[in-house]
């Protein structure tokens, strides 16, 4: 498993449009997320280079990427049950 520590937090102040900014605080509220989270998440996700090179990944795609948090392993589990239970 593999856990990152973030120490420190920096603030950064972006001018955007009103309606981009409403919009977006609903959609991060529908992803029980924070706004902050999600701009992170997707700067961490356009800034990738290294670890992802040779491979083509759409921006859609990487929009996408750290939406969801799984529960790594209960998603193993839950997988394992639904695969016992369809070839038993």
């Amino acid at each position: 498993m593999y856990v990152q520590l973030d120490i420190m937090d920096s603030k950064l102040t972006l001018k955007l449009k009103n309606n981009i900014i409403e919009k977006a605080k609903l959609y991060a509220k529908k992803q029980n997320t924070s706004l902050s989270r999600l701009i992170e998440n997707y700067l961490k996700t356009v800034t990738v280079t290294d670890e992802k090179e040779g491979i083509k990944i759409t921006p859609l795609v990487l929009s996408l990427t750290g939406v969801i948090e799984l529960e790594e392993s209960n998603y193993k589990k839950r997988y394992t049950d639904y695969l016992s239970e369809k070839y038993t």
